[in-house]
């Protein structure tokens, strides 16, 4: 089984090592890249952590407090062991691991986490999902988000994409977010591939990825059983079993 993995690269390489190790190539295909903002170091003077919800978000704070390696100090918590290694790959020396979602760090960060030691520095991109900063705001924290960068879409899908799709090689697409499925969508009517996707399946995240990726026709379009990368390996790997 061969299937596009179309997150960001600094995403998708624990992706695709865990498919590949099911037995499924993968031929990276990102249709978002990471766009540093430029301006100062985020201020972490009253800071008590950093949280963290893409490896995007944990390269952007590593980038954007520079080097030497300072203010590495201060406690991260991570969505999911992707992020937490990204942030850890970043020099930061405390980095613990949440559950794959926005609420699991929210959670975490009410269990460890005292609301008045000060503040929590959420970095991200310009668009974020899920209820993270309402839900801690909710417990009683103060949150501050330092938008260190932006994702915008590539010009192009890549080659290897492609060709693979232009020769009826491609089982699958994996779709994270309803913005990378409209920009896939987008991409594959450029290139006039829209026809090769009749026979391949659209693996989404979550059913608004399946309602952004729904506007072409797809051989079936299967959403995970939860919004959770596991969840969608999952699915991809049944797929591949029942081949």
């Amino acid at each position: 089984m061969r299937v596009l993995l179309t997150r960001p690269r600094a995403q998708a390489r624990s992706v695709a090592e865990t498919l590949e190790g099911k037995g499924i190539e993968v031929i990276l295909a990102p249709v978002l890249q990471m766009v540093p903002r430029a301006g100062p170091a985020p201020d972490l003077s009253d800071v008590q952590a950093i949280l963290v919800t893409s490896a995007n978000g944990a390269a952007a704070i590593g980038a954007a407090l520079g080097t030497p390696l300072g203010r590495r100090d201060v406690p991260v918590l991570a969505v999911g062991d992707a992020t937490a290694a990204a942030a850890a790959a970043q020099g930061f020396s405390s980095v613990t691991s949440a559950g794959a979602e926005s609420r699991a760090l929210a959670g975490l960060a009410m269990e460890r986490l005292d609301p008045d030691a000060g503040v929590l520095l959420h970095a991200s991109g310009a668009t974020v999902a899920g209820a993270l900063v309402p839900t801690l705001e909710a417990a009683g924290f103060r949150v501050r988000r330092a938008i260190l960068y932006d994702m915008a879409p590539v010009p192009a899908l890549s080659g290897a994409a492609r060709a693979a799709l232009a020769a009826g090689e491609i089982d699958g697409v994996l779709l994270f977010s309803p913005r990378s499925a409209e920009v896939f969508v987008k991409l594959a009517r450029a290139a006039a591939l829209v026809g090769s996707l009749e026979s391949v399946a659209a693996y989404c995240l979550s059913k608004a990825v399946a309602a952004a990726a729904g506007t072409i026709a797809w051989r079936r379009v299967v959403v995970g059983d939860r919004p959770e990368s596991a969840a969608l390996i999952a699915a991809v790997a049944g797929a591949a079993r029942r081949r």
